[in-house]
């Protein structure tokens, strides 16, 4: 008799996700492998993963010589996928992004932690569009008679801020030339070579006198 349920007992055992079936499921994944119970795969019912720990008949899956279900995906970032149905947290480290946990979130169907991901992609980007916009300053000289040339002939992104007329500097016939500062400006998108991004003291000070003016 006792033979008879220690056989049945085994046979229980090999019959796959029914009564009697194993806690602990074993993924070999890139090479990595990862121990789960099946309760962690079975998070979400419209899952591969729920369909690998059910031996789903119509989702070809195999195993390597360890029994391990062989997944051909990065280890790396199917950590925070697993730990996910662990706790239903997304937890990642900083060398990863969230673009790649996302594509993995989408390979294997998890539908709450694909939304997850893409809520904190566009939080994320939304910080980063509301950084202000940094400017670099100059300040040129020039006479009336260079003015229009210089104003129409500014490019690589610099812009007109300010004119200010600082007077006249000498006769040109019977005429005098008068003499302007010209405060341009340009979007500073790179910031590593060091340049200031705020107008310099003299911009400032030539700036409130041509808004007096």
């Amino acid at each position: 008799m006792r033979v008879c349920l220690n056989r049945l007992r085994m046979e229980l055992g090999r019959s796959g996700p029914g009564v009697g079936a194993s806690k602990w499921i074993r993924l070999n994944v890139g090479g990595t492998y990862f121990l789960t119970t099946r309760q962690t795969l079975c998070r979400d019912p419209k899952s591969f993963l729920y369909r690998l720990s059910q031996a789903d008949p119509e989702l070809d899956s195999d195993k390597d010589e360890t029994g391990a279900y062989l997944i051909d995906r990065d280890p790396a970032y199917f950590g925070p996928v697993l730990n996910y149905l662990r706790h239903g947290k997304l937890v990642l480290n900083r060398d990863l992004a969230e673009e790649g946990v996302l594509e993995e979130a989408e390979f294997y169907n998890i539908t709450s932690l694909i939304k997850l991901i893409k809520d904190k992609i566009r939080e994320r980007d939304c910080k980063t569009s509301q950084v202000p916009v940094k400017h670099v300053y100059r300040v040129l000289q020039c006479q009336e008679e260079e003015l229009t040339q210089m104003v129409s002939t500014m490019s690589d992104g610099w812009k007109f801020e300010q004119l200010v007329s600082i007077g006249s500097s000498y006769n040109y016939g019977n005429e005098d030339q008068a003499e302007f500062l010209c405060v341009v400006s340009k979007e500073l998108h790179n910031q590593s070579y060091g340049t200031n991004s705020e107008p310099s003291e003299k911009a400032k000070i030539l700036q409130e006198r041509g808004s007096r003016m």
